[in-house]
C-alpha cells in the first residue's frame, strides 16, 4: 500500500507535492516563483507542517549534493531562505534544525561555492530574531568550520579570499545569534573564544599582503571594502563591543596567546594595532580589565627576552593613553607596583647577565642594551599611566615610587658590596627617572598638596648623594613641581641678559598656600641648594638646573622674605667659592661665581630697585673688563676659559652684602636680615649622606660665624670637637630612649591598671603637691628676714620690710 502511494503523485502528501513543484525540470531556470508562493502560503496556513517541509527539503538537498546536482542544491537553499524569512511562529524551531543540518552539509563539502552558499544562508538565518528560545541548539560545529575557513590556504588567491570572507561572515553570524541569548550556547566560553579570536587576528595580520596585491588605485576602494582584513576588524569590534564585564578575560586571553605564538610582540606594530582596536571597541568602564590582563601577561613573561617584554610594556603604554581615566581602575598602586617590580627585575638581569643565576651555562645570555631599552619603555609607560590619573592619585603614585627608592637614611635595605652598590645605584636612578616622568605631567596649584613633608624629605635626601646623576634627577623633579607656568625653558641657558622682558615670563602673585609652603620648607630647600653647590662632581647641567630652580622659586613662590633669603643664599655660595674650604676645582669655583652673577642680574630686574640694579650692573661690567671667567658667557661654553689666580681677585669683582643690604633696606626690604650672612643648619640626613667625615659635618653645624660676605671680619673660633663632646651626644640619645620608655610605661599603666590602684596613686601625688604648695604660700606671706633684723625708715622709725609678690621669683613648678 505504501509503495503504491509513493509512486502515485496524486496520493503523496500535499506538502511534498508543493515542495517538488518548486523545482523546475532544468535547474538553470531557477526557482519556480508561483509554486514557491503556494508553498509559503501553505506553510503559513499550516505551521505544524513546517518541520516536515524542512525535513523533506533537507532530504532532497542531501541527495542532490551526493549526486552533484548543484543547481538543485542552490534552488533548495533559496527556498529554505524564503521560508525562514516568511515564517515566524513557535514551530520554527523544528524547521531550524533541518535548516542547520542542510547548512552543515554544505559546509562539509569540498566545493568552495557550496561552502560560500551555506555560509550566506546561515548569515541570513543569524539576522532573524526568533520569538521563542531554543534550549538544545548547538553551534559548536559552525564555530569550528567557520574558523577553519578563515585559515583557508586555497591555491587560487581570489577563491581563498572568498572562503576567508565567508568564514569571517559565518563567525559574525554565530556571534550575533548567540551573544544576547542567555539560553543559547555561551559563545564566550574559552573553547569558542580560542577559535574565533585567533581566526579574526589571522586575517588582520595579513593586511600588508592584501594591500600589496590591490591591482589599481581605482579599484582600491572596492577591494578594501571586500577585503578579509576590513571584515575581520569589523567583526572583532562587534564581538568586543558586545562583551560584558565577566567576558572580557576570555576575549583578551586568546589575543595574548596568539601574539606569543606568532612572535608578534617584538615588532609591536601589529600588537599595538590589535589593542587599539580592543580599547576603542570595549565599553569604557571595562578598560581597566584589559590593562590588568596585560600586566598579568607581563608578569608571566618576566623571564622572556627583553624585546618581548618591551613590546608588552609599549602596548600597555598605548592602551593606557586610549583608556584615559578608566585605564587603571580600582587597583591604582598595584599597576605601578607591577611596573616597578619589572624594572627591578630588569636591573638584576642586566647585572647578573642571565635570567636565572642558578641556571649556569644553559641560561639565556642577556644583552644589556636590550634591557636598557626595556627599562626606558617601563619608565615611559609609568608616565603614560600617571598622566591618565587625577591629581590626588598622581600625588599618591609619586609618594609610592619615592618610598621604593633605597636611601641610606631610610628603612630600605641597602645591599653591601660592589654588586650591591651597583644595584642600589641603578635602582635609585630608574626610580627617580620614573618619578620624573610622573612629575612632568603633574599640575597642582597648591605646593603643600604637591609636595607633602614625608615625600619632600625623602626626595631631598636623594639630593645629598654622591652620585652626580642622581642629584641632577632630583633637581629636575623639583623644577617640574615648581614650574607651573611653563617658564622652565626660558632659563635653560645661563646668561647675564640686560633686558628681562625678552624672556616673556609668566608671573603671578604668590598665593597664600605658596607662602605657607615656603615658611614651612623654605630653609630646607635653601640648605640643599647650598650643599649641592659644594659638590665637586657638578657639571654644567647641574649649574643650569640650580639656576633654573633659583629663578623659578623667585617667580613662582617668592614674596619679599623669600627674595631676601635667596639673595643671602647666593651671596653665601659666592663666599663658598671665594674661601674654597672644600678645595673645589677652578671650574667649580668659576661656575659658582657665574651662577651668582646670572641670578642676581635677573632678580635685580625683577624687583626693580634702581640702586640695586646699578650695583649688580657695575660688578658685572667690572668682571667683563677684569675677570670675564667669572661670568656665564665664558664659563658655560664648550671650552670654558678659566683662571687659576682666583685667590688674588680684587674686591671690585664681588657682590658686597653690606652694599646690597643698604640699597634694598632703603626700599623697604628687611635690612637686618639682609645683613645677616646665610649659614645652613645641617641635620641628621646630611650626616647620613656619605659625603663628609663626621668631624667635618659637626663642625659645619656648630659653626655660626659669618662666612658670607667678602668683607668678612675676624671669625670666632668654632666649637672644638672632643671625645667628651661626642660621648655627651651619644648619652643624650640614651636619655631620650629612657624617657620614651618611661612615658610608654605610664600610658600602659593607666590603660591596664585597676581603678583603685590609679586612684590611690593620684591621691598620693595630690597630697605631695598640696604640701609643696603650702610651703610656697608660707614663704610668700612671711617676709624674709633682713641681715640686721630691721630696716630703718626715712624718719628713723624701724619697720618690717616685705618684698612685693610681683617682684618675687617663684619656683618653676608654680609658673604657667
Amino acid at each position: 500500500m505504501y509503495g503504491v502511494c509513493g509512486c502515485c503523485g496524486a496520493l503523496r502528501p500535499r506538502y511534498k507535492r508543493l515542495v517538488d513543484n518548486i523545482f523546475p525540470e532544468d535547474p538553470e531556470d531557477g526557482l519556480v516563483k508561483t509554486n514557491m508562493e503556494k508553498l509559503t502560503f501553505y506553510a503559513l496556513s499550516a505551521p505544524e507542517k513546517l518541520d516536515r517541509i524542512g525535513a523533506y527539503l533537507s532530504e532532497r538537498l542531501i541527495r542532490d549534493v551526493s549526486r552533484h546536482r548543484y543547481g538543485y542544491v542552490c534552488i533548495a537553499m533559496e527556498a529554505l531562505d524564503q521560508l525562514l524569512m516568511a515564517c515566524h511562529c513557535q514551530s520554527i524551531n523544528l524547521f531550524v534544525e533541518s535548516f542547520l543540518k542542510m547548512v552543515a552539509k554544505l559546509l562539509e563539502s569540498e566545493k568552495p561555492n557550496l561552502q560560500i552558499l551555506g555560509t550566506n544562508s546561515f548569515v541570513k538565518f543569524a539576522n532573524i530574531e526568533e520569538d521563542t528560545p531554543s534550549y538544545h541548539r548547538s553551534y559548536d560545529f559552525f564555530v569550528s568550520r567557520f574558523s577553519e575557513m578563515c585559515h583557508s590556504s586555497h591555491d587560487d588567491l581570489e577563491i581563498r579570499t572568498k572562503i576567508r570572507m565567508s568564514g569571517i561572515k559565518g563567525l559574525q553570524g554565530v556571534v550575533r545569534k548567540t551573544v544576547n541569548d542567555e539560553l543559547q550556547a555561551n559563545i564566550w566560553d574559552p573553547q569558542h573564544m580560542d577559535k574565533i579570536v585567533p581566526s579574526l587576528l589571522f586575517n588582520l595580520q595579513h593586511v600588508e599582503e592584501a594591500e600589496s596585491r590591490s591591482p589599481s588605485p581605482l579599484q582600491a576602494t572596492e577591494k578594501e571594502k571586500e577585503s578579509p582584513t576590513e571584515l575581520a576588524e569589523r567583526c572583532l569590534r562587534e564581538l568586543l563591543g558586545r562583551a560584558a564585564y565577566g567576558n572580557i578575560k576570555n576575549a583578551i586571553k586568546p589575543v595574548l596567546i596568539h601574539l606569543d605564538n606568532h612572535s608578534l610582540w617584538e615588532p609591536k606594530i601589529f600588537a599595538t594595532r590589535c589593542f587599539r582596536i580592543i580599547m576603542y571597541s570595549i565599553q569604557p568602564q571595562h578598560s581597566h580589565l584589559v590593562i590588568q590582563q596585560l600586566l598579568g601577561h607581563l608578569d608571566a613573561n618576566s623571564k622572556s627576552a627583553a624585546t618581548v617584554r618591551a613590546g608588552i610594556v609599549e602596548v600597555l603604554s598605548e592602551a593606557a593613553v586610549i583608556a584615559a581615566s578608566g585605564s587603571v581602575g580600582p587597583t591604582v598602586l598595584e599597576v605601578f607596583n607591577t611596573l616597578l617590580r619589572q624594572l627591578r627585575l630588569s636591573i638584576d638581569y642586566a647585572l647578573t647577565g642571565s635570567y636565572d643565576c642558578a641556571a649556569g651555562v644553559s641560561a639565556k645570555i642577556i644583552k644589556e642594551h636590550e634591557e636598557r631599552m626595556f627599562q626606558e619603555a617601563v619608565i615611559k609607560t609609568i608616565g603614560s599611566f600617571a598622566s591618565t590619573l587625577p591629581t590626588y592619585q598622581q600625588s599618591e603614585v609619586m609618594v609610592f615610587i619615592m618610598n621604593k627608592v633605597p636611601l641610606p637614611s631610610s628603612q630600605q635595605s641597602i645591599e653591601a658590596g660592589k654588586a650591591g652598590e651597583n644595584r642600589n645605584r641603578l635602582t635609585q636612578i630608574m626610580l627617580l627617572k620614573s618619578l620624573l616622568q610622573v612629575s612632568v605631567g603633574f599640575q597642582c596649584s597648591n605646593m603643600l598638596t604637591a609636595l607633602p613633608s614625608a615625600f619632600l624629605d625623602r626626595l631631598l635626601s636623594s639630593a645629598l648623594m654622591e652620585d652626580a646623576e642622581i642629584r641632577l634627577f632630583v633637581l629636575e623633579i623639583l623644577i617640574s613641581f615648581i614650574d607651573r607656568h611653563g617658564n622652565r625653558q626660558k632659563f635653560a641657558t645661563i646668561s647675564t641678559i640686560s633686558d628681562i622682558s625678552v624672556l616673556k615670563l609668566k608671573v603671578e602673585k604668590c598665593s597664600r598656600q605658596d607662602t605657607v609652603f615656603m615658611k614651612k620648607h623654605g630653609q630646607q630647600l635653601y640648605r640643599h641648594i647650598y650643599l649641592i653647590c659644594k659638590e665637586e662632581s657638578n657639571v654644567q647641567a647641574h649649574y643650569e638646573a640650580l639656576y633654573s630652580m633659583l629663578m623659578l622659586i623667585s617667580i613662582e613662590l617668592a614674596n619679599e622674605e623669600v627674595v631676601v633669603d635667596l639673595i643671602r643664599l647666593v651671596l653665601a655660595v659666592q663666599e663658598m667659592a671665594q674661601i674654597n674650604e672644600d678645595n673645589l676645582t677652578a671650574y667649580n669655583r668659576c661656575a659658582l661665581f657665574a651662577l651668582g652673577a646670572a641670578y642676581l642680574n635677573l632678580i635685580s630686574q625683577l624687583i626693580t630697585v634702581p640702586t640695586f640694579c646699578q650695583h649688580i650692573h657695575e660688578v658685572i661690567q667690572m668682571r667683563q673688563k677684569e675677570a670675564p671667567y667669572l661670568l656665564p658667557e665664558d664659563v658655560f661654553v664648550e671650552r670654558p676659559r678659566l683662571s687659576k689666580s682666583l685667590d688674588r681677585l680684587g674686591p671690585e669683582v664681588f657682590f658686597w652684602q653690606s652694599k646690597i643690604s643698604e640699597v634694598l633696606g632703603g626700599s623697604g626690604y628687611n635690612s637686618d636680615r639682609l645683613s645677616t650672612p646665610y649659614v645652613p643648619q645641617l641635620t641628621d640626613e646630611d650626616r647620613l649622606s656619605k659625603r663628609k667625615s663626621i668631624g667635618e659635618t659637626i663642625s659645619l653645624q656648630v659653626e655660626v660665624e659669618s662666612r658670607n660676605s667678602p668683607e668678612r671680619e675676624q671669625r670666632a673660633p668654632a666649637e672644638e670637637i672632643t671625645y667628651e663632646t661626642l660621648k655627651k651626644a651619644i648619652d643624650s640619645v640614651a636619655v631620650e630612649e629612657q624617657e620614651r620608655e618611661r612615658r610608654r610605661q605610664v600610658v600602659e599603666k593607666f590603660q591596664k591598671a585597676p581603678f583603685e590602684e590609679i586612684a590611690a596613686h593620684c591621691g598620693a601625688r595630690a597630697t605631695l603637691l598640696q604640701s609643696k604648695l603650702n610651703q610656697i604660700f608660707e614663704i610668700t606671706i612671711r617676709p624674709p628676714p633682713s641681715p640686721s633684723g630691721t630696716i630703718t625708715a626715712a624718719y628713723g622709725q624701724p619697720q618690717n620690710h616685705s618684698i612685693p609678690v610681683y617682684e618675687m621669683k617663684f619656683p618653676d613648678l608654680c609658673v604657667y
